[in-house]
């Protein structure tokens, strides 16, 4: 066996790898790490220079192992393996932040969600926080830079009158406000009916997820005369846990929602299962696999960059071996997220890379591919990835910083700080135990003391978080 560094075995371990060892079929093992190489910038002569399309697809609540070529065993999503083996699959991608609406503020703006005011709430459920509109946002900027933009489906990051996708800088919305809805009847977390486009109800009671997926469809089968921005951000497969074939629970569901019910209804725990878990997670494959079928037919398969990626980590049913913790902490289950990138104008096939990359750092990268920039006045926190993905440079060096309610954590290369929910300090070599279960806090005080610093250092930036 050929010598490859301990960074490296280990993300092949706990990546698509394990795909084979689970009893993955032969196409799903295909698309997973056996053929895939080491991620190697192309040469300048090979290089892309035109500014690219950019749609950026979320799944919601996805979890990191869920996908078959990340190495879940009994799911098969054959449209997401096949977009991992034509660009790059990256095995230690994080969200910014462990629940919905935070994790988008940091996408949005590419800055910490402690920055805002709306980004403390975790996630938004009231009418009165949001993303101010006068912020500025990946779409804002992008629309300055000459840049058509939408978003389609879930955009949690406020309500109306006050707070919308088409007051932050996209053209068009068409979507959900909240941050859940019964599928059919769309009712969310409010008790309020929630499918809008733009700022006006828009009546349809089919499945959320077809709805949206012809939207998609319709967007990148146009023919635009300038570059566009779409994110796609599905609620799939985020509770209820119900899939096309289920109008009669969600009805149920929906009742209890007008009675009162609000957000228990919604939760769901009364029903869901593994199998309805894996029907909904290879119903968002397809979904997406009908979006790059259009994509290609309209003929800007080549010049459109596509980011695929979940909003944090998985929930009740979600498989996420070998990883701890799960949705809402700042364990790696609960925020380390599949993501795949595929640029084929610019960016080779079947490749994978194990750098560390989270979500504001997808900002900074997408502004300077499509040659927009950062405004001053609000500094993004994320580093741009394009040197790296395109000029063979390393990945800029800094730290990955979270904050929850009850969690704090730190990425320094290989080594994570985390405090638990009951203030307790610890440290993991993510390299060797990716489970984080050898503490070595007491073993290396003093890289310890150095890291839970640097947390300190930046969370003294940030807004505080105010009295329960």
């Amino acid at each position: 066996m050929p010598e490859i560094s301990r960074r490296v075995f280990g993300g092949l371990v706990g990546g698509g790898a394990v795909t084979a060892v689970a009893g993955a079929s032969a196409a799903s093992a295909e698309a997973a790490t056996p053929t895939e190489h080491p991620f190697q910038a192309r040469t300048a002569a090979g290089r892309s220079r035109s500014r690219p399309n950019i749609l950026f697809i979320l799944g919601d609540d996805l979890g990191w192992a869920d996908l078959s070529s990340y190495g879940a065993p009994h799911i098969r999503t054959p449209n997401l393996d096949r977009l991992a083996a034509q660009g790059v699959r990256f095995t230690d991608a994080y969200s910014g932040s462990a629940t919905c609406s935070p994790t988008r503020f940091s996408l949005y703006t590419g800055r910490y969600p402690g920055r805002t005011a709306g980004g403390l709430a975790e996630p938004i459920g009231d009418l009165t926080h949001g993303l101010e509109p006068g912020h500025p946002t990946l779409a804002s900027l992008l629309k300055k830079a000459g840049y058509a933009t939408a978003l389609i489906g879930k955009w949690h990051c406020g309500f109306l009158p006050d707070y919308s996708p088409t007051r932050s800088g996209w053209d068009e919305f068409f979507g959900n406000f909240g941050g859940a809805l019964e599928y059919f009847s769309k009712l969310g977390q409010l008790g309020e009916y929630d499918l809008y486009e733009g700022d006006a109800e828009y009546k349809d009671l089919r499945y959320y997820t077809t709805v949206l997926t012809e939207r998609a469809v319709e967007y990148v089968s146009r023919d635009q005369d300038t570059p566009w921005l779409l994110n796609l951000n599905f609620t799939t497969p985020h509770w209820p846990w119900l899939s096309a074939d289920d109008a009669e629970t969600g009805a149920e569901i929906a009742a209890k929602i007008r009675a009162g019910g609000g957000v228990s209804a919604l939760l769901h725990n009364d029903g869901g299962s593994v199998a309805k878990y894996k029907e909904m997670v290879e119903n968002l494959d397809a979904a997406v696999g009908k979006v790059l079928t259009a994509l290609r037919r309209a003929g800007q398969e080549d010049d459109t960059l596509v980011v695929f990626a979940s909003d944090n980590g998985g929930e009740r049913f979600s498989y996420l071996w070998p990883l701890s913790g799960a949705k809402s902490e700042l364990l790696e289950g609960g925020i380390r997220v599949p993501t795949i990138l595929r640029w084929p104008a610019a960016i080779d096939a079947r490749q994978v890379s194990h750098e560390p990359v989270y979500s504001p750092d997808w900002t900074a990268t997408l502004l300077e591919l499509a040659g927009a920039r950062a405004d001053p006045a609000y500094p993004l926190d994320g580093k741009s990835l394009a040197g790296y993905l395109l000029r063979g440079e390393d990945v800029p060096e800094r730290d990955l910083f979270w904050r929850v309610r009850g969690n704090r954590a730190l990425r320094r290369g290989d080594w994570k700080y985390y405090q638990d929910a009951d203030g307790k300090d610890h440290l993991y070599d993510l390299a060797a135990d990716a489970r984080e279960q050898a503490d070595l806090a007491a073993d290396r005080p003093e890289l310890l003391a150095e890291l839970k610093a640097a947390w300190e250092k930046v969370n003294g930036t940030l807004l505080p978080y105010p009295a329960s």
